[in-house]
């Protein structure tokens, strides 16, 4: 059966997830009107550090802080407008697939940062169907199912003709099958989870570099105008 319906997680699969970080340390950095603290997130994201990037950010620059002070610091991080834009191969897909296949995206995240991603990427006239999960309640991010099968119904598409493509076996790929998607993970060699080992039940059918490989599988081909890449 062929694809009617071709679904996107949004971080990291059509953008680099990475710049929306550095624009958030920069919204935050202005807002706290110190000019250090851009580069000191920074250097603290780019040397591994995940977890209280704030915290540690002040403490360094000896900036006191309290509970109140971390919370506004999120509220902007996760409120600001993001100077981000999609990655090349991304553009070139969609471009492709647009008005010759159903697309829908499903995306996990706070709602307002994930409203403000899509519409700082302009991601509105492409996709029929957009999911934010968070919209759900967060029992319902992925890999509940729910999403996935709110987007077969709304498409009109079955199982065997949805594919889903995204970044993080960790949840994207797992319920997809079960539901008999076909999975396709784009890992990109700058994503956040390029380095993560996964058991066999979360692994995607198929594993690409570049979204501009889709053209190859043969799943997919007749959905493109030419498969040169």
């Amino acid at each position: 059966m062929s694809i009617k319906a071709v679904i996107f997680d949004m971080d990291d699969t059509l953008f680099c997830e990475e710049h929306y970080v550095m624009s958030g340390f920069r919204a935050v950095g202005k807002w706290l009107e110190h000019p250090l603290f851009y580069d000191t997130a920074k250097n603290l994201f780019q040397s591994g550090e995940r977890k209280m990037i704030f915290n540690k950010s002040l403490q360094q620059l000896r900036i006191p802080y309290d509970e109140f002070l971390i919370k506004e610091m999120l509220h902007v991080y996760r409120n600001h407008d993001p100077h981000i834009s999609l990655h090349e191969d991304a553009v070139y897909v969609l471009n492709q697939l647009h008005n010759k296949v159903k697309l829908a995206l499903i995306t996990d995240g706070y709602l307002e940062t994930q409203q403000k991603k899509f519409h700082a990427l302009k991601l509105q006239d492409y996709f029929q169907t957009v999911v934010f999960t968070d919209e759900l309640g967060r029992k319902h991010w992925k890999p509940s199912p729910l999403p996935y099968q709110m987007v077969s119904t709304t498409l009109h598409a079955l199982p065997e003709e949805c594919v889903y493509i995204g970044d993080n076996p960790a949840k994207d790929f797992v319920t997809a099958k079960k539901l008999g998607w076909l999975t396709i993970h784009i890992q990109r060699n700058d994503g956040t989870y390029y380095h993560d080992t996964h058991p066999e039940t979360h692994l995607a059918h198929h594993k690409i570099n570049s979204l501009r490989e889709l053209t190859k599988l043969a799943e997919l081909k007749p959905l493109f105008h030419y498969q040169t890449i």
